[in-house]
């Protein structure tokens, strides 16, 4: 496993990034435990970052990954924006708020931020991964002269070819069960929607670098499958949610223990995305206002999930998760990560 070893981790598991849902207490307990760890910078600012990673390097010394978003700026177009923020009305009057006047971009790209740049470069950790495409030739070259192993997400051959070419020393397979955005570079072009052994088959064939088996995987069953399908090491991002070191919220929780299905949509964010079945979801489903780009469409989604949160409702929220969320099995990270690894044979 040449990134377990590259890295010196005992096991090849990877905790996915989940912005908004992993922690650096979450990122610690996984590393400690002998996997990787990781936290994820592409939701807040860089001085947010910078005490993010402080935090989790004051939790453990073991190799962790710092994920960033490199989506390309969003093409605004005012109509449909004020015409998604019409639709959205009803649902706003019906917790007793009112929809935001004007929506605003509210992630910034790495690739349009250099004070986040400078705090990766600045704190170095052995990862850096980057979700939505590919980070610039400058940014690759900066954080590859302070020895950072750099993945990127890809959803077909097209684009982790083009991750390679771009310097990428791994590649994550992620599949179409995967919880949460689809990492398409382009969510405009069609989505290939390949399962995730299959991608990694395909990938491992035909790529020099390690291959990251992502989406569908829970139990150390899935884990052997994917390695034998070719993949380096497996990235769980689902299975880890109902740990106690999430942020994940008592809604979120609870809607991971009662749902009865996943969807993939853009109305929450603006991107492809597969969340739990759940009332935002439903509405979504019925509406036939054109849902703006990423990430101004979120700021819509934040106000209402917040407002119908302020009203004591749980089924308006952002509930990323994979197809095989209800497989999952809420416990303490470390102890999760010491169950997979038995349940895969790695301690054997």
């Amino acid at each position: 496993m040449r990134l377990a070893q590259r890295l010196g981790l005992r096991h090849p598991l990877i905790q996915a990034p989940m912005a908004g849902t992993s922690t650096p207490a979450l990122a610690a307990a996984v590393c400690e435990a002998g996997a990787l760890g990781s936290v994820a910078v592409g939701a807040v600012d860089a001085g947010t970052a910078r005490t993010m990673i402080a935090d989790l390097r004051a939790r453990t010394a073991r190799p962790f990954n710092v994920n960033a978003f490199v989506h390309h700026r969003a093409l605004r177009d005012l109509a449909a924006e004020q015409a998604w923020i019409a639709a959205m009305a009803p649902l706003f009057e019906r917790f007793g708020a009112a929809p935001p006047a004007a929506l605003n971009e509210i992630y910034r790209s790495l690739n349009d931020d250099p004070d986040m740049l400078a705090v990766l470069v600045e704190a170095a950790p052995a990862v850096v991964s980057f979700h939505f495409g590919l980070p610039t030739d400058e940014a690759i070259a900066a954080l590859k002269a302070r020895g950072c192993m750099l993945m990127a997400s890809a959803t077909s051959l097209a684009e982790a070819e083009a991750a390679v070419a771009a310097g990428m020393d791994a590649v994550v397979a992620q599949g179409f069960e995967a919880g949460g955005h689809r990492g398409v570079f382009d969510p405009e072009a069609p989505d290939e929607r390949m399962p995730t052994l299959d991608l990694v088959r395909l990938l491992s064939s035909r790529l020099d670098v390690p291959v990251i088996a992502a989406g569908g995987i829970m139990d150390g069953a899935d884990i052997r499958r994917a390695l034998d399908a070719g993949a380096d090491a497996a990235q769980l991002g689902t299975g880890f949610v109902g740990c106690p070191e999430s942020a994940a919220d008592a809604g979120y929780r609870a809607m991971l223990a009662r749902a009865k299905g996943t969807t993939l949509t853009a109305a929450i964010s603006g991107r492809p995305a597969r969340c739990l079945d759940n009332d935002f979801v439903a509405w979504a489903r019925d509406t036939d206002a054109r849902v703006p780009g990423y990430p101004v469409t979120y700021d819509a989604g934040k106000a209402l999930i917040a407002a119908a949160k302020g009203a004591g409702e749980c089924g308006f929220g952002a509930h990323w998760a994979g197809t095989q969320f209800a497989r999952a099995r809420p416990m303490p990270a470390g102890e999760l990560v010491m169950l997979l690894a038995q349940e895969a044979g790695f301690d054997a």
